[in-house]
């Protein structure tokens, strides 16, 4: 945003000089034309008064001024003399158009008659403008007048090189632009002071938005900063994170409470429903002899216990969210080896997939990654527990880790994959893209496993969001066995 700032700042700069300099430029020159022609034409004139009684001599000596005139060796002095003050070239001629003093010879047998302004000047007009001097190959601004006393007796012409002209223009053109280079650099200047005070609270604002988003309830935007505007700005924004944080913990405190306070009469609940069980069991043999039984009445108690069970699950996976959601900074991560972590969890596991008759391959690969021990581990059992419910009798469940990229991934040498990959059924594309949805279950052949070890619906919203927080993530993609293949993405431990 500073960038965008300046660079608007300094357009509009620019425009100004423009819209100033411009004109400006354009005026001088024209204005710098039109004094030079004002100025070569009074030279020409005050030359011509000068060496009006000298021509006058030359063309007629018996004129009464003839005694007094100027001697005639005294006008090639006033034309170098006034060309080597003003670097234009003077010409005096007389009515046939020789030249009876020329600052700049170009021959000796030169003869003036033949140009248009000589011509004008020698019939009595003043003529002035710019023509191309083949001769010099340039452009000449010219002023022809001509030496008259009752009668032409001759003329002077001044000329200017436009070249000359032109590099007064540029020299003009080069201190223009260094005006407007100092103009730009001051304005930069204090277009950044002024980019910065506005753009700095304005990217805090942002940095606090991008971080509430991301889960951090405590982000806040500093109100002391940038102009009135900005403030008000970063002022309602806290006001509406500190509303947002106030409702998010309401909650997250409600679904802990509600889960804590129903778990003691779930406990109750399903103990009586055993009692009840043991009661009926005790007594179904003397019903069958009495023909009296009744085989609904020990479907609905085992209907009742087995509800009373996935209630169960279902409130302790309501409590296991709600502190996965407070457990949302990798501030508490530490370094793990990922060996002895795997090594320890498959004990647990190894235990539970041997009544299932699965095989379990566990490999941590000497890696080592950032993360909390609790939270990991409790991710593993629940990416493995999905797996042995998903694994029919003899298939084998394989833990692995490996850096990001190994298998084809985009290559990251500072992440680490954990795979846990099993031979079950599987998941469609869909049915992977809602799996992380709270209270999904994929009911897999129709039917949800008797021995499942989850079943709540939260088991991998639960995953995702302990990832999250040790800053991982974790996906769902189709294993080679046509399985499912679920990748738990961890930071790599440096060193």
């Amino acid at each position: 945003m500073t960038r965008r700032l300046l660079l608007s700042y300094l357009a509009l700069t620019l425009a100004v000089l423009a819209a100033l300099e411009l004109p400006l430029a354009y005026n001088f020159e024209d204005r710098l034309r039109s004094d030079l022609t004002n100025d070569l034409q009074r030279d020409a004139f005050a030359v011509a008064s000068f060496s009006e009684e000298t021509v006058e001599a030359v063309q007629d000596p018996t004129s009464p001024h003839a005694q007094a005139a100027t001697p005639l060796a005294d006008l090639p002095l006033l034309a170098n003399t006034y060309a080597s003050r003003t670097g234009a070239r003077i010409v005096i001629v007389d009515t046939s158009g020789k030249p009876l003093a020329d600052s700049n010879p170009t021959s000796e047998n030169e003869n003036f008659s033949s140009r248009e302004e000589i011509k004008a000047a020698l019939l009595g007009q003043v003529s002035q403008g710019v023509r191309h001097s083949d001769t010099l190959d340039t452009d000449l601004l010219y002023v022809a007048v001509p030496i008259a006393s009752g009668k032409v007796y001759g003329a002077v012409r001044i000329t200017f090189s436009m070249d000359q002209l032109q590099d007064r223009v540029r020299r003009y053109w080069l201190d223009l632009g260094l005006i407007a280079g100092v103009s730009l650099l001051a304005a930069a200047g204090i277009g950044v002071a002024l980019a910065r005070w506005v753009a700095r609270p304005l990217e805090q604002v942002r940095e606090a938005a991008t971080a509430l988003g991301a889960g951090d309830l405590a982000a806040r935007s500093p109100e002391d900063a940038g102009p009135p505007e900005v403030r008000e700005l970063a002022s309602s924004f806290n006001r509406t994170a500190d509303r947002l944080e106030d409702l998010v913990t309401a909650q997250d405190q409600f679904v802990a409470d509600a889960s804590h306070q129903l778990r003691t009469p779930l406990a109750a609940l399903r103990l009586r429903l055993e009692n009840v069980q043991e009661r009926v069991s005790a007594q179904q043999g003397l019903l069958e002899e009495l023909g009296a039984n009744d085989p609904d009445l020990t479907r609905d108690l085992d209907a009742a216990l087995g509800e009373s069970d996935r209630l169960a699950r279902l409130v302790e996976g309501l409590l296991l969210l709600a502190r996965a959601e407070r457990s949302d900074t990798a501030a508490d991560r530490e370094v793990l080896p990922l060996d002895s972590v795997l090594a320890e969890r498959a004990e647990l596991w190894v235990t539970l997939a041997a009544p299932r008759q699965v095989e379990l391959v566990v490999r941590g690969d000497g890696l080592v990654v950032l993360a909390h021990r609790d939270r990991l581990s409790q991710v593993l059992d629940n990416l493995v527990a999905n797996a042995l419910d998903a694994s029919p009798a003899g298939a084998r469940i394989h833990v692995f880790a490996r850096t990001e990229g190994a298998g084809g991934s985009a290559v990251r040498a500072d992440r680490v994959e954990i795979h846990v990959t099993d031979q079950g059924p599987g998941m469609t594309e869909e049915q992977r893209a809602h799996a992380f949805d709270r209270f999904w279950r994929s009911e897999r052949d129709g039917r949800q496993r008797a021995n499942s070890l989850g079943g709540s619906g939260l088991g991998l919203s639960i995953v995702r969001k302990l990832a999250r927080a040790d800053g991982g993530d974790v996906a769902l993609n189709e294993a080679p066995s046509g399985g499912l293949d679920a990748v738990l993405f961890l930071d790599r431990a440096p060193g």
